[in-house]
């Protein structure tokens, strides 16, 4: 683990890390699209396409959560304030929330929507609601935001305490961090099963599981800042020249081989623990490439763009999945090509969506903020916090 060379400097951009975050998104998508009857093989609960995808969702959100960690560390500044970067951080997610909130509930979401249900989720409250019908309700993607705004929170105060850490340590903290998480399933599984987990039908392959224990591994905000402490331990690895310089495609290769495992292993730990270390490494991986000015495949105008709609199109697409099946009845198709066919109109419509989310709300929202910061006189006293780019992303992740 000796260190390279040359120490990449925090002004280097991530492009590959922006480029990767739409795969995260997109691997979420086909997820949710793989819970859908039509994708579902009769009399069984689920085909082939359902059995590869059902631990998606949960990797792209654990692959979301590490990189948020590992991005916010590498863009911030000692001469930013913790007011200031709060600030950003809720300008960024949360106008994109309201709007999905409210199309979701004019959508479909009125028909089971409660005060109970919309109320927490619209304050981004959700994920502390130990019920499937609380955190996963109304736009159920949004869970993920109310973990993200606990990241926030706590990011000067762990930013603070992992910059204290010597840089020889760093590794055996990180694996630490990752060790808790994938021992985590073993201890949260001793406790009392309770109320079963099923999200859509009784032959869902999720179906049988506790609420209580996977919410307890899986959407406790203060557990899954672990994932996000792991990303900000990367980012301090590969800056103070201590990464291994492990290649892209060797990470690439260990992080599907660890999905693939996910799909065999009990389900508390196909959640994320099989595949959070080899998701941290590729994290490092590609940002190390990018700091070396030698970019990735994903690296490109075309995967920047696609990455910077990604948190859009993650807020839009399980509206438009819901909609599409409950209004459209497409769940009885029979034709391969026709469900094929809807699934890449779904996909693209869910695009075109998020861009004008993105161009329309998100970005107007962060200039607007960025501007008036400008105007604001400038503070006395500074705290470590995060600084981005506010007239181009470099990746920072907020779902």
């Amino acid at each position: 683990m000796s260190a390279p060379a040359t120490t990449p400097g925090r002004a280097s951009r991530l492009p590959s890390l922006t480029g990767m975050r739409f795969f995260a998104a997109f691997l979420v998508f086909l997820f949710h699209l793989s819970l859908l009857d039509a994708y579902s093989t009769k009399g069984e609960g689920h085909g082939p396409f359902a059995a590869a995808l059902k631990n998606g969702g949960w990797a792209g959100v654990t692959f979301f959560f590490i990189l948020s960690g590992f991005v916010l560390t590498w863009s911030a500044r000692d001469n930013d304030t913790t007011r200031a970067f709060w600030g950003r951080r809720l300008v960024k997610i949360y106008p994109n929330h309201v709007v999905t909130f409210f199309l979701a509930l004019g959508s479909y979401a009125y028909a089971s929507a409660t005060w109970g249900k919309g109320l927490p989720n619209f304050l981004l409250l959700q994920a502390w609601i130990p019920h499937d019908y609380a955190f996963f309700s109304i736009n159920n993607p949004s869970w993920s935001l109310s973990c993200e705004l606990v990241f926030y929170l706590l990011f000067p105060v762990l930013h603070r305490g992992v910059s204290r850490i010597r840089a020889e340590r760093l590794w055996w903290w990180a694996g630490g961090c990752a060790a808790a998480i994938v021992l985590l399933p073993l201890a949260v599984g001793l406790l009392p099963a309770g109320e079963l987990f099923g999200p859509n039908h009784a032959n869902s392959p999720l179906y049988g599981h506790s609420i209580t224990q996977m919410w307890l591994v899986y959407i406790f905000p203060p557990v899954r800042v672990l994932d996000f402490l792991l990303g900000i331990l990367m980012a301090r690895i590969v800056l103070s020249g201590r990464w291994i310089n492990l290649g892209v495609l060797p990470a690439l290769a260990l992080s599907v081989a660890a999905y693939v495992a996910s799909l065999h292993v009990p389900f508390l730990f196909s959640l994320n623990a099989v595949v959070v270390a080899p998701f941290a490494l590729l994290i490092s991986a590609a940002a190390a490439r990018d700091a070396q000015g030698r970019g990735t495949a994903v690296s490109g105008r075309m995967w920047i763009w696609l990455g910077e709609v990604s948190f859009a199109f993650y807020l839009v697409h399980q509206i438009l999945l819901s909609v599409t099946q409950e209004r459209f009845g497409f769940r009885t198709a029979d034709s391969p090509a026709a469900l094929v066919g809807v699934a890449a109109l779904v996909a693209a419509v869910s695009l075109l969506l998020a861009w004008l989310l993105y161009t329309g709300v998100e970005r107007p929202a962060v200039r607007a903020w960025a501007r008036r910061a400008r105007k604001a006189p400038a503070p006395d006293a500074a705290v470590p916090a995060s600084h981005d780019d506010s007239d181009r992303p470099v990746g920072v992740v907020t779902s």
